[in-house]
């Protein structure tokens, strides 16, 4: 049974956090009560109903159970006092680890990886996110081989494991998976291949690609719906939304952009999930500007600013992020006052309220510098029946001044250089007023 499966219809299943603070690594620490609270809003993610939560400060770490004998005898009093059915460690336990303490306190226990494994199966829509999602189970659940979280099964098309003990169980299991994991690759390749295909399509159209990023929960999904008047899912809790969204916004200036809407970040972000989520980050890595969707009123919001920024560089776009990245300043309704009034818009850095809808005017105000500064003046003379160069013309860049002749349009655009090229490839057209060698004679 998953861990997010219900005994019944009306009973959830029972569960407690524990978040154990390295007190002995201060320079890694993060505040311990935001750390607990961001893992019970993990688990209530997907409808546990947490009974208790704690933090565990140790002084050092048990290679046996990562945390002290005490610890471990108060929390089974409790586990079996509330008849827990789960215990989540928001920490990364290793497999000898977890079967400790699964043994100790007879019940089910997952750590961070495999909770966010979970949201990720519960959450993934689309056939690709199965996909991804399978493929960062099976590799964390191959170096594991236990039969306790199980809720991979109905994924693997009933190739759950095969009765019996012993060594030569742990064999076939770790072929099964091993083979499945193959065929996952195979078929992740083929969707990498059709993202290529689309976004050479999109190249050809083409509209600049706009990627909202950050850290879960940050209201990326809430601001995509703001600026596309989209339906996406978006909730107050983590992982709201997982499958990438792209929808075409029309800008104030009549340039037309595709806004994407991307998977969460968060901290420790298991590496398993960010191989297999690389394909979808791939669109991240192919877009024109980036927008950094920050949560600004959270107390941890440096901290996530770092996280993102971490995997953004895993990603290969050091560049990007300090020549095409703008910091969208985010929930700024929830500031004080005294706050508020040292928070400015900037070109590369804009406070808005996706929720009640604020600054969002200067966000697309900076989205149209950003584009704006690139661009320089092109000359044409077009033929006055080549409608097709004149639309393409009206739809990528902008149009400075015009002077309709009786056989030919002359006309002043900004456009970016890359647009130029493109123009000049499709219809023949180079600037400074020349005609293509058809249409002059």
């Amino acid at each position: 049974m998953s861990v997010n499966d219900h005994p019944t219809t009306t009973e959830a299943t029972k569960a407690i956090v524990v978040y154990p603070d390295l007190v002995f690594k201060e320079a890694l620490r993060r505040d311990p009560q935001a750390r607990l609270e961001e893992a019970i809003g993990l688990a209530q993610a997907i409808n546990l109903d947490v009974v208790f939560s704690e933090i565990l400060h140790l002084k050092k770490m048990r290679p046996a159970t990562l945390i002290g004998g005490g610890s471990v005898e108060t929390l089974k009093g409790i586990i079996d006092h509330h008849n827990v059915q789960l215990v989540i460690v928001d920490a990364a336990l290793t497999p000898g680890q977890q079967r400790n303490l699964e043994k100790a306190w007879a019940t089910k226990v997952i750590d961070r990886t495999g909770l966010i494994l979970e949201i990720f199966g519960e959450r993934a829509r689309t056939a690709e996110g199965r996909l991804q999602v399978e493929l960062a189970a099976l590799t964390y659940q191959r170096s594991r081989l236990v039969r306790s979280w199980t809720h991979l099964e109905r994924q693997r098309g009933g190739l759950g494991f095969i009765g019996g003990p012993g060594e030569t169980q742990l064999e076939v299991d770790r072929r099964l998976i091993t083979d499945r994991i193959t065929k996952l690759k195979r078929e992740l390749e083929t969707v990498k291949r059709t993202r290529a295909l689309h976004r050479e399509a999109r190249r050809r159209v083409p509209y600049p690609i706009v990627a909202l990023v950050g850290y879960t929960n940050a209201g990326k999904s809430t601001l995509f719906n703001k600026l596309t008047s989209a339906s996406v899912f978006a909730e107050h809790m983590l992982f709201a939304t997982l499958d990438p969204t792209m929808r075409r916004v029309k800008l104030s200036s009549g340039r037309e952009i595709i806004l994407s809407d991307t998977v969460g970040f968060i901290s420790e972000l298991p590496t398993q999930l960010i191989a297999a989520f690389r394909a979808t980050l791939e669109e991240v890595c192919e877009a024109n500007l980036i927008l950094h969707v920050r949560d600004i009123a959270h107390p941890e919001t440096e901290n996530q600013c770092d996280d993102v920024h971490h995997v953004l560089k895993d990603l290969g776009l050091e560049i990007a992020m300090e020549t095409h990245m703008i910091e969208v300043l985010n929930k700024i309704d929830l500031l004080p006052a005294s706050e508020r009034e040292h928070i400015h818009s900037t070109p590369s850095q804009v406070p808005v309220s996706a929720l009640t809808g604020e600054g969002l005017d200067d966000l697309i105000k900076a989205i149209e510098q950003h584009f704006a500064r690139d661009h320089k003046p092109y000359h044409y003379v077009l033929k006055i029946e080549d409608g097709a160069a004149l639309s393409w013309l009206y739809r990528h860049g902008e149009i400075v001044e015009r002077k309709d002749g009786e056989e030919t349009i002359t006309l002043t655009v900004e456009m970016s250089d890359k647009d130029t090229a493109r123009f000049q490839k499709e219809f023949g057209y180079s600037s400074l007023g020349d005609l293509p060698k058809s249409l002059s004679s």
